[in-house]
């Protein structure tokens, strides 16, 4: 019989169970006589034995899995650093199995989050699950490279990355090589990697202390492509300038799939593109709409927000504002608003607005489901789904994005 764990006895029994299913974050669901007990590194249906750990009253977390009865769709992971450097926890999974999972976790977190209860079918954008992404955070510690291990500040060194780009694994190699030369600033911790696979762009996360100029003109001997400040993106037709601590979508290959399920064949007099980055919607509403305004209130991201547009089109007002305090002002009802907020959703007052506002079509772009359940559960009260699609942004992660369109009712 399995154990349950009370108070009083062993912290770390070990248990047998059934994996019933994978939850968002990327672990498999079980349960033992009433308890639910999350593992990482399994798969539904599966047979397991671990160690467990009691996290709260009702909820058991495992460790070390064996697998007893392994699934058919369990493939031996692609990398020799998973399940230690943190940054996947679906390589063990078929690339099916993993889309299939997502779609599972995307409809039962509108119903148990939001109420909403979606039973038509959910559309999937997927492709190439390898090499896909242009931006990593690499960390630095005793002149090693690598990334953090999951739940710990601990270092996990590498020599390449199967999930970034080969430009990016270009770079893991050479700094692998630049950190052993005294040049190097043992004080730097973290450093983001962004590329459009021909320039490359550093951007200082973490630092003991400040880093010279000089460190960027001295990487350049390592990296010639390496440019000091914005880096030129194109996605389709467009033409973007990505400064240093902007946001920019990661996934190499699916940008432009992700522009065109989110905005579709919508078209009209006025557009609101809310959350607007340097303008990855804002762009293409502009030959859409008469009008179209994009509001950002991240610094960096407004500054080539502004840049983009006026480069490019003149029928777009930028404003650096909050989404909310921007749609106090809004007096007239757009045809349409598009809203890609960050993982903490669009909260309660931006929901309140948007519902004062009450345009006729709202497209949702969201990277956090919960978050958006969330949002979505306010926003039904007034609004129909009309269509919910999965964008696999981030394979072999438990991370992925939806897209949902929303018409008032």
């Amino acid at each position: 019989m399995p154990t349950i764990i009370t108070e009083d006895e062993d912290p770390r029994p070990t248990v047998t169970a059934e994996v019933e299913k994978l939850v968002y974050g990327g672990e498999g669901l079980a349960r033992v006589e009433g308890q639910v007990l999350l593992t990482p590194f399994v798969l539904p249906g599966e047979r397991i034995q671990v160690l467990t750990k009691r996290a709260k009253a009702g909820l058991l977390r495992g460790a070390s899995p064996e697998i007893l009865r392994p699934s058919l769709q369990r493939v031996v992971p692609r990398c020799e650093y998973f399940g230690t450097c943190g940054g996947c926890q679906y390589q063990h999974a078929d690339y099916a199995l993993q889309l299939e999972a997502k779609r599972g976790i995307l409809r039962e977190t509108l119903q148990r989050l939001g109420g909403i209860t979606y039973e038509e079918e959910i559309s999937e954008i997927n492709s190439e699950p390898w090499n896909y992404r242009n931006r990593v955070q690499l960390h630095f510690s005793e002149r090693r490279v690598g990334f953090r291990q999951s739940e710990s500040h601990d270092l996990r060194p590498i020599t390449h990355c199967e999930i970034s780009s080969p430009a990016i694994n270009d770079v893991i190699a050479k700094l692998n090589e630049a950190v052993r030369r005294r040049e190097w600033p043992e004080f730097l911790r973290s450093l983001e990697v962004f590329t459009n696979e021909d320039q490359i762009q550093f951007n200082v996360l973490d630092s003991e202390r400040p880093v010279a100029a000089r460190f960027f003109t001295w990487c350049e001997s390592f990296f010639p492509s390496l440019v000091q400040n914005s880096i030129n993106y194109n996605v389709a037709e467009y033409p973007f300038r990505v400064s240093r601590g902007s946001f920019f979508q990661v996934n190499r290959f699916l940008i432009g799939k992700l522009v065109q399920e989110a905005l579709g064949d919508i078209s009209g007099e006025q557009a609101i593109d809310l959350y607007a980055g340097v303008g990855l919607f804002s762009l293409p509403l502009a030959r859409r709409f008469k009008a179209v305004d994009a509001v950002e209130r991240s610094g960096p991201a407004y500054r080539d927000l502004q840049w983009n547009t006026s480069q490019q089109v003149t029928n777009v007002r930028t404003a650096q504002r909050s989404a909310d305090d921007f749609l106090r002002g809004v007096t007239e009802t757009p045809e349409f608003l598009l809203v890609d907020p960050p993982r903490a959703g669009l909260g309660i007052d931006t929901t309140k607005e948007i519902l004062r506002v009450a345009p006729v079509q709202v497209t949702y772009v969201s990277c956090d489901v919960s978050t958006m359940a969330r949002d979505l559960q306010k926003l039904v009260t007034s609004y129909t789904i009309n269509r919910v699609t999965l964008v696999d942004l981030f394979p072999q992660t438990y991370h992925f994005e939806s897209v949902v369109h929303l018409r008032r009712k």
